[in-house]
C-alpha cells in the first residue's frame, strides 16, 4: 500500500489539506475531539484534492446524536457514537517468535494516551493480545469502547466468540487439541466482562495514522535492549 503524505480535512478546526499528522501544523489537531470531523489521508495531493472537492459536492448529515468520521486509509465515513472510547492496538515480534512488543493508542474525549512495552521472546499473536490487554487496562472505570486491530485472529476469537468457547471448554479448540496463549485469552476476556467492547478490524499498513503509530512503538520495544522474559511463553506453559 501505498504511504499516505497528504491528509485532507474537510471537516475540522480549519480544512484543507496537511502534509503531516502529527504536531501542531498537522492535520490531527484540526480533527481530534472536533464534532463529526471528516478526514482521510492520501498518497498524493491530486487525490486529497478530489476528496475535498468529492465532500464539497455531497450534502449527506449524520444523525445529530451521533460522529462521523473517516479514519485515513478507510474506504468511507464510519459512525461512532459520541462517548465511546477509540482504542488502536498492534503487536508483532522479530523473526516470530524472537523479541517483540506491543503498542496502543486510546482516545477518550480530548485526552489521547499511548501505552506500549516489550519482552525478549515471544510471538505475533501474543503481542496482538497483549496490546488489547494493556489498553483496557489503562481504562479507569467501566467503559464502552471500539477497538481496532488489524489482526483477525484477535478480532474473529472474541467477535465470533472462539475465545469465549475455547474457555468454556477447558482451553480446548477441539479434542485433543489445546487452544493455544490461553493466559492471555483468560486475561483478555476478563477484561472484557468489565468494558463492552467492539473489535473492529483494521487493514495494517494502509495509511491509517493510529495504526501506524501502534506499528512504530511496536517496532521500538522490539528493539529495545534488556527486555524482560515473556515467562508463560518460554517455560511453554502456553
Amino acid at each position: 500500500m501505498s504511504r499516505k503524505n497528504y491528509y485532507a480535512v474537510y471537516r475540522g478546526r480549519k480544512p484543507g489539506i496537511y502534509t503531516r499528522w502529527f504536531g501542531e501544523e498537522g492535520a490531527y489537531c484540526q480533527v481530534h475531539g472536533y464534532p463529526k470531523a471528516v478526514y482521510k489521508g492520501f498518497a498524493t495531493r491530486e487525490e486529497a484534492e478530489d476528496f475535498l472537492k468529492a465532500k464539497a459536492s455531497v450534502k449527506a448529515a449524520p444523525k445529530p446524536e451521533q460522529q462521523q468520521t473517516v479514519s485515513p486509509g478507510d474506504s468511507g465515513p464510519e459512525i461512532i457514537q459520541s462517548g465511546k472510547v477509540l482504542i488502536h492496538t498492534d503487536g508483532g515480534a522479530l523473526n516470530n517468535p524472537g523479541p517483540g512488543g506491543y503498542g496502543a493508542v486510546i482516545e477518550d474525549g480530548d485526552r489521547r494516551r499511548e501505552l506500549s512495552g516489550g519482552y525478549r521472546y515471544t510471538t505475533n499473536n501474543r503481542m496482538e493480545i497483549m496490546a488489547c490487554i494493556r489498553a483496557l487496562e489503562a481504562l479507569e472505570k467501566p467503559s464502552d469502547v471500539v477497538l481496532y486491530s488489524d489482526s483477525k485472529y484477535v478480532v474473529d476469537a472474541v467477535m465470533k466468540g472462539w475465545a469465549a468457547r475455547w474457555r468454556k471448554n477447558g482451553w480446548m479448540r477441539s479434542p485433543g487439541k489445546k487452544a493455544v496463549n490461553a493466559d492471555l485469552w483468560d486475561r483478555l476476556l476478563e477484561l472484557l466482562s468489565r468494558h463492552r467492547v467492539e473489535f473492529r478490524w483494521v487493514r495494517g499498513h494502509s495509511g491509517n495514522p493510529e495504526n501506524e503509530r501502534c506499528d512504530v512503538l511496536v517496532r521500538m520495544e522490539s528493539a529495545k535492549a534488556g527486555l524482560p522474559p515473556d515467562e508463560n511463553y518460554e517455560k511453554g506453559g502456553v
